[in-house]
């Protein structure tokens, strides 16, 4: 079946766009989504708007994802947990207790699955994390477990750090 997508639709096509689609995937999700219409002779008409309307909306998002990125960009966040041997963690450090940080340091709420974590931190260390704002822009954190009651060294930056 032939629709004309009235939003982006993530790996499917962006607004404006006619594609042809699985005929259940646009009868039971997309169309009752309102993310596409069936593509008839009056909709192929509405196309060019509709993709300068969603071009806008990108461009919009684009913009907000690239200042969000510079504000997340080198961001320094400090955990103290307690380990056992071999610098193993009794818990772990978790997609949402660093997604909490980041948006406790920023003021801007942060969702855990845009984390690019694969599994949760369960040793003492540095870990690079991704954070998957739009497309392409993925401004990484650094994430630094640390024992717990290890005296500071004067000379790191400041960093935002548990209890």
């Amino acid at each position: 079946m032939e629709v004309l997508l009235t939003k982006d639709v993530e790996n499917v096509g962006n607004a404006g766009e006619i594609k042809s689609v699985a005929n259940g995937y646009a009868r039971n999700y997309l169309i009752p989504r309102g993310l596409a219409v069936v593509a008839t002779a009056g909709a192929r008409r509405q196309a060019e708007q509709i993709r300068k309307a969603g071009e806008a909306r990108r461009q919009k998002a684009q913009r907000a994802a690239q200042s969000l990125a510079e504000r997340i960009a080198g961001l320094e966040l400090r955990f103290k947990m307690r380990a056992g041997e071999n610098d193993k963690l009794y818990g772990s450090v978790t997609a949402t207790d660093i997604a909490e940080k980041i948006s406790e340091a920023i003021g801007e709420e942060i969702d855990k699955r845009r984390l690019q974590l694969d599994h949760s931190l369960r040793e003492l260390g540095i870990y690079q994390v991704g954070v998957k704002l739009l497309g392409d822009i993925v401004p990484e954190v650094t994430v630094k477990v640390e024992p717990e009651g290890e005296v500071e060294n004067s000379e790191t930056p400041p960093a935002v750090e548990t209890e």
